[in-house]
């Protein structure tokens, strides 16, 4: 939860390369990032824990709703739904998508891109941008891990975790 904060607030450009399933714990990372690519094709994206049971902390939703809005967030959260590069682009949760074989080159492009604004700039801008959301994080984050500790080590998590068929 730390790291991710921490992602959320570096002062450089934090570019994702979503090169396959980012689901839970990836998609989490990934929204800490500045810019999130994505291979088309079979690669989902997904925040699928009520499905099975759990929660998210605290930090996980407000970057979420910073990412797609509160509608989004919502929808995302509330259906757990596996979203395609493209049905991710299209709410938000992603910013490009590419062809698998593209997609470290895109990545690296807008890290490049971004990397070459001006340093202190960019900087002050995503601190603006995402200070204030952070400090909620870290108000409300420790209330949340005991929440999410508390549902993710219950029974009815535990059993639909053991039910979960891999294809």
């Amino acid at each position: 939860t730390d790291l991710h904060t921490y992602l959320f607030l570096y002062p450089k450009p934090v570019v994702a390369a979503l090169n396959g399933h980012t689901i839970a714990g990836g998609c989490m990372l990934a929204l800490a990032c500045d810019y999130r690519v994505m291979a088309t094709g079979k690669a989902r994206v997904s925040l699928n824990e009520l499905g099975f049971g759990a929660s998210v902390f605290a930090g996980i939703t407000e970057m979420l709703r910073f990412a797609v809005g509160s509608a989004n967030a919502t929808k995302v959260l509330y259906s757990g739904s596996m979203y395609s590069a493209e049905e991710a682009k299209s709410i938000g949760l992603i910013d490009e998508v590419a062809a698998e074989q593209d997609v470290m080159d895109a990545a690296a492009k807008m890290a490049s891109t971004l990397g070459s604004k001006h340093p202190p700039a960019f900087a002050g801008i995503k601190s603006l941008l995402r200070k204030t959301i952070a400090e909620d994080i870290m108000r409300r984050q420790a209330d949340s891990i005991r929440e999410f500790v508390d549902i993710w080590y219950s029974k009815h998590t535990w059993a639909n975790l053991q039910s979960i068929k891999i294809v």
